[in-house]
């Protein structure tokens, strides 16, 4: 199962599976790549999460994935590219996907005709 949402599937590269593949094995070296800028404030310097391995703090199973600083899956430039630990990937993201959440909450409101009540009043 992939970890894209359907929606978004076309907005990545054809190539991202091969784009992904080498940011976590060649240039990560299978290590998360995140050095605090999830803001999770667990690890000083670059996590220590290696994937595969059990994650420190949790045990659990760590899956490096591939995050988009700008959170635009169109970017896929180098520098626009970190691997990072699923924990420090959806530390990342949270206030993104805060935002998408609510807008897609709005959207529904609005798809069926009514307006959330701080719209409505004058």
């Amino acid at each position: 199962m992939s970890p894209i949402r359907p929606e978004n599937r076309d907005r990545y590269p054809s190539d991202w599976k091969a784009i992904s593949l080498r940011i976590r094995t060649v240039r990560a070296a299978g290590r998360c790549e995140c050095t605090g800028e999830c803001g999770r404030g667990t690890h000083t310097g670059r996590c220590p999460n290696r994937n595969g391995q059990p994650a420190y703090g949790t045990g659990s199973r760590v899956v490096l994935t591939v995050a988009h600083l700008n959170h635009t899956p169109e970017d896929c430039r180098d520098e626009n590219l970190r691997a990072m630990c699923q924990g420090c990937h959806l530390h990342y993201d949270r206030d993104h996907h805060r935002e998408t959440a609510a807008a897609t909450r709005r959207a529904a409101i609005q798809a069926t005709g009514q307006l959330a009540i701080e719209e409505a009043q004058p």
